[in-house]
């Protein structure tokens, strides 16, 4: 139950009748697998993988001891650029087991991207998929670092990445310059793991374990750096906000570098004996829909435009979801009319909306089973035990319950601090400890969180403050209209101006007249959008978010 210094201001604190799990993420693995020695652990649908906690324990503390065999040492940050497989998951346990760092290398990352994050935080190791879609890595590793293929049995040594030392590719074929991963592994299994069982007894749970970089919309990325405590317990609470037991089996499309896939995903499922099942490299409705119905999957996670893709795959009708019962949807709006699309066709009554962001490891808040279809699709719930929200303005005062500020958190889920830059970490974290995360939000008479915005996309037009999420929520509730994104575009005569892109349900037609007809007299006529661009999609992240700034880009084009 959220509690509440004064129930009329927008300052909640999460339950406190609970502890934190003071573990590290090796330890947790390791009494998974005394817990649940033959419960099935993982599927990699694509791979044609299964293994119970035992084994996956097993591989995770192969994996490390060769890791250490390689000369990496604890503290050492080491990359993973690869989508979602079963040796992402073994790079990240076993990471956590030897006391080194993972760094998080987002799949659509290009050469300059990469150099940037590799050298960022001093990567002494990178393990990567040889290819993805149109991605070849190692020609971009090659590129950037023409020393790999002559380096022989020695260690690398390259003028443009530094710190790199040494390279793991996933996959079958060979490379000069670079140990497969799966040699990497068999070389353990005669190793002794005394060295790795000595190690275990100096990790704390407060050591950082984990870096993000996040999207570098504006300048570059950030490494936000979390500790084993943050991403444990971020995770338990979110398996335990849709009542995770060992019984159940999550089916995790989205990408594993960030939160949402390893933190909500698979250490949610490893903190409750849970089965992860990867249905796919990166989603694609078909594969999720044939990993649920074969593996039995009881939750599925996605953003809203996943959900939208299964619901509206051609075959939908043609599968048995009938296995499922919750999920979580997080990542951008909910409408009401996929919400319950999702619990009347996909069996998912006990569906959960979540909120965060990677700096607070990420959710902060969650709805709860059983919240009204009102509070799942017009808020993202109440905030997490053990945690604190309040709602400021812009002299960082606390504002009345219902009025609109930025949200700030606080708690055990606030990341260690941006690696190695003390500057925009003091700008994010302030000296009382309260995380800004730059969203806008309201906190309602009952304590539940609706999100308006971002400060950054608060559009001003003439001098008047508009929400574009006030306008997509208001433009949802239109029978033609499937998806709608409003941002603001430069105007002489107010300075901004309304824009919305939208994309129409199958079979229907509509004008801007339309639209514009459809608003009056029901929005204010400052918040009606003057542009308008029909489309068939948007622009998305790997992550499946919606870019709005490379819509506004190609709107300010078309305008000049």
């Amino acid at each position: 139950m959220t509690q509440a210094i004064d129930p009329n201001i927008s300052h909640v604190i999460g339950r406190q009748d609970v502890s934190l799990i003071e573990q590290t993420i090796g330890g947790l693995l390791t009494e998974a697998a005394q817990k649940y020695p033959e419960h099935e652990a993982i599927v990699a649908c694509q791979q044609g993988i299964s293994w119970n906690y035992r084994e996956l324990n097993q591989q995770a503390e192969n994996f490390a001891i060769a890791l250490l065999e390689l000369g990496l040492e604890p503290g050492d940050r080491v990359g993973i650029w690869s989508p979602n497989n079963i040796e992402w998951i073994i790079t990240q346990l076993a990471t956590a087991k030897a006391g080194m760092v993972l760094v998080n290398i987002n799949p659509a990352y290009r050469s300059s991207e990469l150099a940037y994050a590799l050298n960022k935080v001093e990567c002494k190791a990178l393990v990567l998929e040889h290819q993805f879609k149109t991605s070849n890595y190692v020609d971009m590793m090659n590129e950037l670092a023409p020393e790999i293929s002559q380096r022989g049995d020695q260690q690398l040594q390259s003028e443009s990445l530094p710190a790199l030392r040494e390279l793991i590719l996933i996959g079958k074929e060979a490379q000069a310059g670079y140990h497969l991963f799966s040699e990497v592994l068999d070389s353990a299994q005669e190793k002794t793991t005394q060295k790795l069982e000595d190690l275990a007894s100096t990790l704390q749970a407060d050591d950082p374990i984990n870096i993000q970089f996040t999207s570098g919309t504006t300048g570059h990325p950030k490494g936000a750096t979390l500790s084993h405590k943050n991403i444990i317990n971020n995770g338990y609470f979110v398996g335990e906000g849709i009542e995770l037991t060992e019984l159940d089996r999550i089916c995790i499309p989205v990408p594993l570098y960030h939160c949402f896939g390893m933190v909500m995903g698979v250490l949610a499922a490893i903190s409750h004996g849970s089965c992860i099942v990867l249905p796919d490299e990166a989603f694609d409705a078909k594969t999720v829909l044939n990993a649920v119905q074969n593996e039995k999957c009881t939750a599925l996670y996605g953003v809203p435009t996943m959900f939208n893709m299964v619901l509206d795959d051609e075959e939908f009708s043609q599968y048995d979801l009938s296995s499922l019962r919750t999920g979580i949807m997080a990542g951008a709006t909910c409408p009401v009319v996929l919400m319950n699309r999702v619990i009347a066709q996909m069996h998912m009554k006990d569906v959960t909306i979540c909120y965060g962001m990677t700096e607070t490891s990420p959710v902060s808040f969650q709805t709860l089973i059983g919240d009204s279809l009102e509070k799942q699709t017009t808020t993202v719930g109440q905030v997490h035990p053990l945690l604190e929200v309040r709602i400021v303005d812009e002299d960082n005062q606390t504002v009345a319950r219902g009025e609109k500020g930025e949200i700030c958190t606080r708690g055990y889920s606030v990341m260690q601090g941006y690696w190695n830059d003390e500057e925009k970490t003091q700008e994010a974290i302030d000296s009382e400890g309260w995380m800004h995360t730059g969203d806008l939000g309201i906190i309602d008479s009952d304590g539940y969180c609706m999100i308006v915005g971002r400060l950054k996309d608060m559009i001003i037009r003439g001098g008047e403050n508009v929400y574009p999420r006030e306008i997509e929520e208001f433009l949802y509730h239109h029978e033609a209209i499937a998806e709608v994104q409003v941002f603001g575009v430069p105007s002489e005569r107010f300075g901004e101006e309304v824009c919305a892109w939208v994309q129409l349900k199958p079979g229907f037609e509509l004008s801007e007249e339309d639209i514009k007809e459809y608003c009056k007299g029901k929005i204010a006529h400052y918040k009606v959008p003057r542009y308008y661009r029909f489309v068939d999609e948007y622009p998305m992240t790997v992550t499946g978010k919606i870019q709005k700034f490379v819509m506004r880009d190609q709107m300010i084009q078309t305008m000049s």
